[in-house]
């Protein structure tokens, strides 16, 4: 099996092997059906005329109070706590190091999901907690009597004033990790990818502790370090920092966690990160302990001349493949306007003509044993307007453990850690994960990891669906898409004797779906 369909093989062989997705109530779905054939005809074209007027123009509209529905905007929260509770995550939170010594009247797990709840509805930290815990049938849909309000949640945070605790909640939410992985297919355990990288969260705060300055950035704030695992996006965990702290600051101990996380379940694990996470005084270790790892290595002087050393022989031009495959009749390429303006008013301009790639044996400093650095080497050209003012190469320097596989398939895969940035920026702008609601850096990192949770509900979610094609789209389905999908179902709350029923109160094309998945996620058993 080539390396980069073991890369891929959690997504490709979901998608080539499709399972039946769970049925019900057949009358229901018929039904439903029939709306969803009404509503593509009220949407197609018609062979329209010369309008006379807007669509969107007057009409007399009146409000009134309903006396007797019930409905929930947000109903798709029960499905989210159900999946919750099937976890038994409130145990785990609660089983935990906590910070509370008495529930006057609320537990541990009572304040962590009340506040990832707000967020997977949408909610902004601390600010909308109201919103919800003022709801009465927010709190019925989700049978309780009241829930924290802000200044709780905001208290609640600050109890933290420790590492331990905070770690004992990640672990806790790691548990719950563990099961909802123990439900995928074999593929999924091929390998792991753990990505590692450094952000930064910017505030205008000044009395807020822990905070400083980031010269690169040029910001005051916090600089969070996060560990990833690249396949699903999850964040595993989170650890706040001052945003001074350079990024690789404390966080071998954070991979090997990582790792010991992973290890047990996984064939092979990848640490993959940037020129900031070339521990190399830990590489040794890593290769003993069956970790593979590749990192970006900053161009020092004697790697240059190393690389400039090498014989033409032992380069091989780097072709990129294609970001996705045309399945139709190709479009035609429209001009490119930048670079006609750029050639137009005389702006300097650099592009690359061709990338080659090689490899040769290093030991670093701090290692006893060499790896394979492999070398990218990028042949620019420099423009002003129509003339070449200059040409120069440009070397970039990658090193891994692994001797086998073939070098522009490592590069690949490094390159491939751009979406790490992707997933941080959904967990910046997004939940959102990175955003500094207290005074405090341990308050504001055990923030981080309840909203990190709210975003891996969200991936959950799609890894226990049945439908692998729906399955991924989920999984990468970005935070706030989410919401509008499969939170934000206006839901009639009714309640029996014995039971509290959702029913979805409007339809769109989303709504049989969401339906379905509720109803599997019923049948679920986690071990």
């Amino acid at each position: 099996m080539s390396f980069l369909k073991g890369y891929f093989l959690f997504i490709d062989k979901k998608i080539q092997s499709p399972k039946r997705t769970f049925r019900v109530k057949e009358n229901k779905r018929k039904k439903q059906a029939e709306r969803q054939e009404k509503l593509k005809a009220r949407l197609a074209h018609k062979g329209f005329k010369d309008a006379t007027q807007p669509l969107l123009g007057e009409l007399p509209i009146d409000y009134e109070i309903s006396d007797r529905t019930r409905v929930l905007s947000v109903g798709g929260i029960g499905a989210m706590h159900t999946l919750v509770t099937k976890l038994a995550l409130p145990e785990l939170l609660n089983e935990g190091e906590g910070v509370l010594k008495r529930h006057l009247p609320y537990f541990e797990s009572d304040h962590i999901l009340s506040l990832c709840y707000s967020l997977l509805c949408g909610g902004k930290p601390l600010e909308d907690i109201n919103r919800f815990r003022r709801d009465e049938v927010y709190l019925d849909a989700l049978g309780v009597e009241r829930l924290p309000a802000p200044s709780t949640a905001g208290d609640y945070l600050r109890r933290y004033e420790s590492e331990a605790p905070i770690l004992a909640v990640q672990e806790a939410i790691n548990q719950a990790r563990v099961k909802v992985w123990k439900l995928q297919e074999e593929a999924f355990f091929e390998m792991a990818i753990l990505d590692v990288d450094g952000t930064i969260t910017p505030t205008d705060a000044e009395c807020m502790e822990g905070i400083d300055y980031c010269a690169h950035k040029r910001t005051w704030g916090y600089g969070p370090l996060v560990l990833t695992l690249a396949q699903t996006g999850e964040a595993l965990y989170v650890v706040n920092r001052p945003a001074s702290a350079p990024s690789h600051l404390g966080a071998a101990e954070w991979m090997d966690r990582a790792f010991r996380l992973v290890g047990p379940m996984f064939e092979t694990v990848w640490f993959r990160g940037d020129t900031d996470f070339s521990l190399t005084v830990n590489f040794d270790r890593w290769d003993r302990q069956g970790a593979k790892f590749i990192f970006g290595y900053d161009a020092y002087p004697n790697l240059i001349e190393i690389a400039q050393k090498l014989p033409e022989r032992a380069w091989k031009e780097l072709r990129r493949p294609p970001k996705y495959e045309i399945q139709t009749q190709p479009r035609q390429k429209p001009d490119n306007v930048k670079r006609e303006i750029i050639k137009e008013r005389g702006f300097k301009h650099t592009e690359q003509v061709k990338e080659e790639v090689a490899s040769f044996p290093y030991r670093p400093g701090k290692c006893k044993s060499p790896y394979r650095m492999i070398v990218l080497k990028k042949y620019l050209r420099i423009t002003k307007g129509d003339q070449i003012i200059q040409e120069k190469i440009v070397f970039f320097f990658y090193i891994t453990n692994d001797q086998t596989t073939q070098k522009d398939l490592l590069i690949f895969f490094i390159n491939a850690r751009c979406n790490q940035e992707n997933k941080i920026e959904q967990l910046q702008n997004g939940v959102p994960a990175f955003h500094a609601p207290t005074n405090t850096l341990h308050a504001n990192w055990i923030y981080m990891v309840i909203a990190s949770l709210a975003w891996s509900l969200k991936i959950w979610y799609g890894l226990l669906i049945e439908d692998p094609k729906l399955q991924q789209q989920i999984v990468q389905m970005e935070f706030k898409q989410f919401l509008n999908t499969f939170i934000q179902v206006p839901c009639q709350i009714l309640h029996g004797a014995r039971r509290l029923t959702y029913r979805i109160a409007n339809f769109t094309f989303d709504t049989l779906t969401v339906y379905d998945i509720f109803q599997h996620l019923q049948k679920l058993r986690f071990s």
